[in-house]
C-alpha cells in the first residue's frame, strides 16, 4: 500500500505549506542560495496559498499519518516568462514545488511532476513548464534530471525568477511508483 497520498489542499494546509515554504527557504540559505530571501514569506505568501487553496490550484502530499510532506500549485501562465510563440495553452504549469526535508529520497518531487505530466496529458496539453530562480543551479540541473529542456532565461527587473524549462507531457520519471490521488481512507483512490 502507498505512504503518500496526493490531496486538493485545504485552508487548513496553510500553517503546514508555510512551515515547508520556511523550512525551504533556512535550507536554501544554509546551501548559500538567495533564493526566497525575499519579504513574500509573510502575509503574501499567505494570502497567495489561500488564492491558489481557494481556486483549487493547490495540492498538498501528505503520508499514511495526515502529516503534510509536499506541496505542488498548478498556476496560469506567467505573461513575464511565457510568449504567444511558446504556445501558453499547450502546457501545464508547475508552481511552489517543496518537498520536506524529512520526506528526502522518496522522489517526491520527480513522482509530483509525473502527476503534473498525466494530468497535462489528459488535458491534451504537450508539456509542464516551470520558471525556476535564476541563480540556482542545483535547481535547473534536478529538473534536467527529471527530463526537463531548458527554454531561455527570462530578466524581467521585478522578477528573481526566469529560468525557464519544460518537459513532454508524455515524459515520466517513475512511471512504476505513482501517487495515489486521495487520503489514508480513500476518497478516490485512483493512481496518478
Amino acid at each position: 500500500m502507498p505512504t503518500e497520498y496526493l490531496r486538493p489542499a485545504h485552508p487548513s494546509d496553510v500553517p503546514a505549506l508555510m512551515a515547508l515554504r520556511t523550512e525551504a527557504e533556512e535550507w536554501l540559505h544554509a546551501k548559500g542560495s538567495d533564493q526566497w530571501n525575499d519579504p513574500e514569506t509573510g502575509g503574501r505568501a499567505i494570502e497567495k496559498w489561500r488564492e491558489s487553496i481557494g481556486d483549487g490550484r493547490a495540492w498538498v502530499v501528505i503520508d499514511a499519518s495526515g502529516a503534510v510532506i509536499a506541496t505542488v500549485s498548478r498556476g496560469p501562465v506567467d505573461r513575464d516568462f511565457w510568449r504567444d510563440e511558446d504556445i501558453p495553452e499547450s502546457a501545464f504549469y508547475l508552481y511552489k514545488l517543496i518537498v520536506a526535508r524529512n520526506a528526502k529520497g522518496r522522489n517526491l518531487g520527480a513522482r509530483i511532476v509525473d502527476w503534473a505530466s498525466k494530468v497535462a496529458a489528459l488535458e491534451g496539453r504537450s508539456w509542464v513548464r516551470i520558471d525556476t530562480w535564476r541563480t540556482n543551479k542545483g535547481l535547473h540541473a534536478y529538473y534536467e534530471r527529471l527530463g526537463f529542456e531548458h527554454v531561455r532565461m527570462e530578466r524581467p527587473n521585478h522578477r528573481r525568477s526566469g529560468w525557464l524549462a519544460q518537459r513532454a507531457a508524455s515524459e515520466l520519471a517513475h512511471p512504476d511508483v505513482p501517487l495515489v490521488v486521495g487520503e489514508p481512507d480513500g476518497w478516490d483512490q485512483s493512481q496518478f
